[in-house]
Formats: structure tokens, C-alpha cells, sequence
């Protein structure tokens, strides 16, 4: 094979391209990003398709009984089945727009969040409470937010791409 002046650049640039995905691989900050995009991705997916099935708990019983009567004749668990739809989707959008899509998360988990505390104040007592849950997803909730944030530098285009200007 002769080379050319013409194939030159292109070696040395793709040679660049894999310097800085090495140099990529070894930040912390983007082994932050791909911890919390992975995460975000497969963990509301795995809890969205629970809500059929409740093999890891029966979820209706963490939902205030006055939530779903907001929708009419509801029934809890036909109302969990609709999360259970939300989560899928929301675990989907993570993966293909990490982006945007952890905002939405955190506001998903928002109103996670306000759900639990409505029941354990409406409860009241130390007894059949979510405190603890409430502030687990609250936690969780941040993390989304985090994961938002790193998207801004980690996955800032559509397709993932990072221009060689960055």
C-alpha cells in the first residue's frame, strides 16, 4: 500500500479519537456518568415491569389509597400497572437521551417521594410508615439530577458523539 499525504490525516486522527476515548475510560467523572446512566437505564426498567408481576412486593400497598381516586374509579393495583409503564419508558428515555430524560426521572421520583410522605403523615405513628423509602428516593431523586448534569459534559449530543474541537 503507498502512502499518501491523503491517508496521513486520517490515521493520525483516528489515532487522536482513541487517545481520548483511553483518556475518556480513566476520568472519574465519566465513570460517574456511565454508573448512573446504567443505573437509571436498567433499574426503573426492572421495577417498571414489577408493577405487573410484584415479585419483589406488593407494590399498591406503598401508594396513599386517595391517589388513584384523583383518576375516578381506579383501582390501586391497575394504577401500579400504569407506573409500571411510566418506569419502562422513563428507564428507555435514560438510555436513548441521558440528556434530558434524568430530569424527568427526578421528577418522577418527586412524586414518589410526595406520595410517601402524604401516607406516613396521613398515617401518622411509627407503625406502617415510609419514612425510610421516602428518603431512599430522595437520594435516588439526586442521583438523577446528577446523572442530568454529567450529560451536559459526558453525552452532550444527540448520538453521543464528542466533536475533536472538545
Amino acid at each position: 500500500m503507498v502512502t499518501t499525504s491523503e491517508t496521513r490525516p486520517r490515521v493520525a486522527a483516528t489515532a487522536e479519537v482513541r487517545e481520548v476515548r483511553r483518556a475518556e475510560w480513566r476520568d472519574p467523572g465519566y465513570q460517574a456518568f456511565l454508573a448512573l446512566w446504567l443505573g437509571f437505564t436498567v433499574a426503573p426498567i426492572l421495577f417498571g415491569v414489577d408493577k405487573f408481576f410484584n415479585w419483589m412486593t406488593y407494590w399498591p400497598k406503598y401508594l396513599w389509597v386517595g391517589l388513584p381516586h384523583f383518576f375516578g374509579d381506579v383501582s390501586s393495583l391497575h394504577f401500579m400497572y400504569a407506573v409500571g409503564v411510566i418506569e419502562i419508558v422513563a428507564g428507555v428515555l435514560v438510555f436513548l437521551v441521558p440528556r434530558y430524560a434524568p430530569y424527568v426521572v427526578s421528577a418522577w421520583l418527586a412524586g414518589i417521594v410526595t406520595d410517601l410522605v402524604i401516607y406516613s403523615w396521613a398515617e401518622g405513628g411509627h407503625t406502617h410508615v415510609y419514612w425510610d423509602i421516602a428518603l431512599r428516593d430522595f437520594g435516588l431523586l439526586l442521583g438523577a439530577f446528577a446523572l442530568g448534569r454529567l450529560a451536559v459534559t459526558y453525552a452532550p449530543g444527540p448520538l453521543w458523539r464528542r466533536h475533536a474541537a472538545d
